[in-house]
């Protein structure tokens, strides 16, 4: 079987969970996805099958959307709350600032890839060497922000909501550390949701 079929991916499955699941159903050997989601993740992962894998390299390149929640004055290991909480800061900062903070990672940055990914040094990946208590020094790569949103915050509870539109190889969990960085008080994204992965979008998609 030929095709597109675009998965709302639920949170606690890795992306590979969600192929195995697909080529089950389906009956399709080849089956492949335009771009991984992290466990905690959920949303648009679109998944191809049979011919229609041949697509992969041009819809890895597409643009995404995200809504991704964060929480102010925590950084852990792995930039989100499923990780060890490194350190905690109780300092309060302003919508405004929050907003100001996040507007400045707007265009073409760089950004360091954090340990707890799937990206490779000599064949070893990183999150395996993060386990391990290792941690090297990783290259900052080009991503584009085309736009980002502070569509909530509570200065009490320090939690907010982020719109974000990306280029691919954007890590949400780094944008979110990188925030709390430049405001002083660290942060560490708690949910995530890809709405949008180039035409398809999440009103779209299937469930598993």
């Amino acid at each position: 079987m030929d095709g597109v079929v675009v998965i709302d991916k639920p949170e606690g499955y890795t992306s590979f969970d969600v192929v195995a699941k697909v080529r089950k159903i389906f009956g399709e050997r080849k089956v492949g996805h335009t771009g991984t989601l992290d466990p905690l993740a959920t949303g648009v992962l679109v998944v191809l099958l049979g011919k229609a894998a041949k697509a992969q390299v041009f819809m890895e390149n597409s643009f995404k959307e995200y809504l991704a929640g964060f929480k102010l004055g925590v950084r852990t290991d792995t930039q989100d709350i499923t990780g060890t909480v490194i350190k905690e800061t109780d300092v309060k900062v302003s919508r405004e600032d929050v907003e100001k903070a996040a507007l400045s990672f707007t265009g073409d940055i760089k950004q360091i890839p954090p340990m707890y990914s799937a990206l490779k040094r000599n064949g070893v990946k990183l999150y395996d060497m993060a386990r391990r208590g290792v941690e090297v020094e990783r290259e900052a790569r080009d991503i584009t922000i085309h736009n980002i949103e502070l569509l909530d915050y509570d200065e009490t509870t320090k939690e907010g909501k982020l719109k974000v539109k990306c280029s691919k190889g954007t890590y949400i969990r780094t944008l979110c550390h990188d925030i709390g960085k430049e405001l002083g008080i660290g942060a560490a994204m708690e949910n995530l949701v890809r709405t949008r992965v180039s035409v398809f979008e999440i009103k779209d998609a299937l469930t598993l």
